[in-house]
């Protein structure tokens, strides 16, 4: 019997280029008519049942060809004529049932799929549900490229656990449905405390991880608020499991650890406990009821302020036990980080030996074959904090009884939060390659959490995510590659940068091969640009960690309890991890790699300040002392961010407005917010080693004219904090929050044409409006509102997080003009601007 085609109907493709349907948008194919032929006009779903995944792997074919080939595709429950060319779909099981065994048919694991190519039909089976969408977006992925699939293939996950970890806020300080670390908006699922009404973003959302290859999504931040365990949030938590059911996506739950205490009647949270172990089980059994298919539990304990185990003097396997004891029923997993480490009492100033890159190791030391079989280990790519670089997290080598999953981070907390273009994946590929040599063995990092390493039956990937209701999911279009990239390494991690990235660009924006090269080419210079101007040579991310973990603050690093710290003084820099010397971090790594770490002659240069503790004359391996390798490669990193701005330009004609746009403007930004990234670092180097650049930039800016050295009305001078966020460390703000200054000089250039670049400080305590003037005509104005526009984290203060940087281009400037500014304060911000360059062409700052 013939299928309602009503049932397939589409389902929210939407024509509007704001981003919401990422890289599912199904756009026309080029020259699609000529594929017709080779693409079946019938699909025949099997045991289909709304609301599950098979039925929703058929009408993703439905919408799919029909919007990338303009061909209709009919639905029903069987074959109608034997010569009809027909598109398959269904569980191995169903397909046995109805159809009888298939020949040759590889082997498949949990969630993993078959596609055969038989003459002009095609069969999709899954091993589960789960699967036969999995490979129904595969095939549609295949005919988005161009690509009608020719020969017949299956493909399995390489791990069970293909997680997203969203840090989004039940309740926060009456933060309502604030995301931590998110930069593209507020929750999709939570809003005052409770599940929001609307989750059409939730379903949404999972469309886009399925279509991936993810199988789960912890929906609520790890520093979790105890009230998510409520009746009236479990209920809702259901609901939100409903969206995600179509689709195959779990739901998983953070937990906060003193739950019994804080929202039950018991007046302890200790994991031997019998009434703890009771209240947790009944919580358990409670969800299980709403939830019968929830993934399981996140928990983050005893780090950052977060109450755990160790309050009782318990062990980490006794807290991650208690949790496994009561998913063990509902065959859940507990996913137990090992973000574990004790800040208030982590003292550099009194302890050179103390490191807390060794914290994880030493917590989980002797805990190995402790662990109950579900439990996972969720370990941090590097051993501090989604640092720019950092070593692998040597814990993957001394958890083998116990499972273990690697933590990545999507959204950009440290790397430029969306701000800036970062693509991340090739990142991602050194540490899943990394060899650890266990026991001299091969020992990838990627065969660990498989499981296949240590013969484990669980294992996989955990990545931070952090969207939110922006419609384009992160904040910008082009961080989208991060949430695609990580879903494709989750599956297959031997998936090569280039390839993931240019299917992504041809599915999100186009098959032209001008844009295809450009965004390439921008995305892979991206992570080493930023590592250049942020902190190379393994001395991690200089930002500032102690307030929005965004702009250059190389001082905060040290001198504090966070543990990312540089030990900078006015003759060296960098951390010694050595066994010999130092804090013995170099001795937790297998016996092959810890030689190669202890040597500083081994050690590669781009960590070198990771493991050694050098002076700024050391020579490296470039023949280039560490000093001036630093000015170099700040000079050399935002030089290539500089050219992303004029690469993105070229595609005017090839992109649609709104996205072009809403990219450029990103770049534009992310172009002027690298040079103070760059003048920030070199400056602060520079005044604690007293060492000169070579090549006579830093501290030398021609072109500048520094605002506190202008003419001044109702402007003053103000000393920035840090004083290097500021181009000769200082700025001028308003005298009063309620008059508007003017600040004015005589320009000395010859009369010629000028780029006419303004660095100020948008703030997010006020609005303020600026004017440029050049003599008696308006160049341009412009509203310190970023706050609202570019989702980097708030900040109210004047440093380099919120230096910022606007340009006028082709502007005509005669010998002896009068350039003006007028800010207009508003709220609380003062209009701050911090100086001006006449810059000729073709010429940065």
């Amino acid at each position: 019997m013939r299928i309602a085609l009503l049932l397939f109907a589409s389902f929210g493709l939407t024509t509007a280029e704001d981003g919401l349907a990422g890289w599912l948008r199904y756009a026309p194919v080029p020259e699609a008519s000529s594929y017709h032929e080779n693409i079946p006009s019938l699909v025949v779903p099997l045991n289909a049942t709304e609301g599950l995944p098979v039925f929703t792997a058929a009408r993703e074919i439905v919408d799919g060809i029909n919007g990338m080939y303009s061909k209709s595709i009919n639905v029903a429950s069987a074959r109608t004529h034997d010569d009809d060319p027909t598109i398959t779909i269904g569980t191995i099981s169903a397909y046995t049932k109805e159809c009888g065994c298939l020949s040759d048919l590889p082997e498949l694991i949990d969630d993993g799929y078959y596609i055969g190519i038989l003459g002009s039909d095609v069969l999709i089976l899954g091993q589960n549900e789960r699967g036969v969408l999995y490979g129904a977006f595969h095939y549609l992925e295949r005919l988005a490229q161009g690509d009608i699939p020719s020969t017949s293939f299956a493909s399995n996950p390489h791990a069970p656990i293909r997680w997203v970890n969203q840090w989004d806020n039940l309740q926060d300080g009456g933060t309502h449905g604030s995301v931590e670390r998110g930069y593209g908006g507020d929750s999709i699922f939570f809003w005052d405390g409770k599940v929001r009404d609307d989750l059409t973003r939730a379903g949404q959302y999972a469309r886009l991880l399925a279509s991936i290859g993810l199988n789960a999504v912890v929906v609520n931040n790890v520093n979790a608020n105890e009230t998510i365990m409520t009746e009236e949030n479990m209920d809702g938590l259901a609901k939100i499991a409903n969206e995600f059911r179509p689709y195959g996506i779990q739901l998983g739950l953070s937990l906060n650890f003193a739950s019994p205490e804080l929202l039950g009647d018991l007046d302890t949270f200790d994991p031997l406990d019998e009434d703890v172990i009771q209240w947790w089980q009944d919580a358990t059994d409670r969800l299980y009821k709403r939830i019968p298919d929830m993934a399981g539990y996140l928990v983050k304990a005893n780090s950052e302020g977060q109450q755990g185990p160790l309050t009782y003097n318990r062990t980490l396997a006794d807290g991650a036990n208690l949790f496994a004891h009561a998913l063990q029923p509902h065959g859940g997993i507990i996913m137990f980080r090992a973000f574990v480490y004790d800040h208030e009492n982590l003292n550099e100033t009194l302890d050179w030996k103390a490191d807390r890159a060794n914290a994880a190791v030493e917590f989980f030391n002797g805990l190995d074959t402790a662990f109950e079989d579900n439990v996972v280990v969720q370990i941090k790519n590097g051993p501090i904090d989604f640092q720019v670089r950092e070593p692998v997290s040597p814990l993957f080598a001394h958890l083998q009884t116990t499972a273990s999953a690697i933590e990545l981070q999507v959204t950009q907390e440290y790397l430029g939060q969306q701000c800036h273009l970062v693509y991340l994946a090739p990142m991602w590929k050194e540490v899943l390659d990394f060899d650890l040599r266990v026991n001299s063995e091969a020992s990838a990092v990627s065969q660990i959490i498989s499981g296949k390493r240590f013969s484990n039956t669980l294992g996989g990937s955990a990545g931070v995510v952090n969207v939110g209701l922006n419609s384009t999911w992160l904040g910008s279009h082009l961080a989208m590659t991060n949430l695609y990239a990580y879903g494709k390494l989750a599956w297959d991690p031997s998936a090569n940068s280039v390839e993931m990235l240019q299917d992504w660009i041809r599915m999100t924006f186009s098959h032209d091969q001008e844009v295809i090269d450009v965004v390439t080419k921008m995305s892979m210079q991206s992570w080493p640009a930023y590592e250049d101007y942020s902190g190379n040579l393994g001395i991690q991310t200089l930002t500032d960690i102690l307030l929005g973990h965004y702009g250059p603050n190389p001082g905060s690093q040290d001198g504090n309890p966070w543990g990312q710290w540089t030990r900078a003084d006015a003759d060296s820099i960098g951390m010694d991890r050595t066994v010999w010397n130092g804090t013995e971090n170099a001795g937790q790594y297998p016996e092959e790699v810890y030689k190669m770490y202890e040597n500083i002659e081994t050690t590669p240069d781009n960590l070198l300040l990771w493991f050694h503790h050098v002076p700024y004359t050391h020579v490296l391996k470039s023949g280039k002392t560490v000093i001036q390798h630093f000015y170099d490669a700040h000079y050399r990193g935002s030089a290539v961010a500089q050219t992303f701005v004029s690469l993105w330009e070229s595609l005017k004609d090839k992109i649609d407005p709104e996205r072009y746009e809403h990219v450029l403007f990103r770049l534009v930004y992310q172009a002027g917010h690298s040079l103070v990234w760059r003048d920030s670092i070199n400056t602060f180097y520079f005044n604690k080693s007293s060492i000169p650049d070579e090549a006579g930039r830093v501290g030398n800016h021609p072109y500048r004219i520094e605002a506190e050295n202008m003419e001044l009305e109702e402007y003053e001078p103000y000393l920035v904090s840090p004083f290097e966020a500021a181009s000769g460390s200082h700025c001028i703000v308003t005298s009063d929050n309620a008059t508007e200054g003017t600040a004015w000089a005589r320009l000395g250039v010859e009369t010629g044409t000028y780029n006419i670049a303004v660095n100020y400080y948008d703030q997010a305590i006020g609005n303020s409006t600026w004017k440029l003037f050049l003599d008696d005509d308006m160049v341009g104005d412009w509203k310190g509102d970023l706050e609202y526009t570019i989702g980097r984290a708030p900040s109210p203060y004047i440093d380099g997080q919120t230096a910022a940087r606007i340009t006028f281009r082709d502007v005509h400037v005669k010998e002896g003009s009068i350039l003006r500014i007028v800010g207009t304060p508003d709220g609380k911000e003062p209009a701050p601007v911090d100086y001006v360059s006449i810059l000729p062409m073709n010429v940065v700052d």
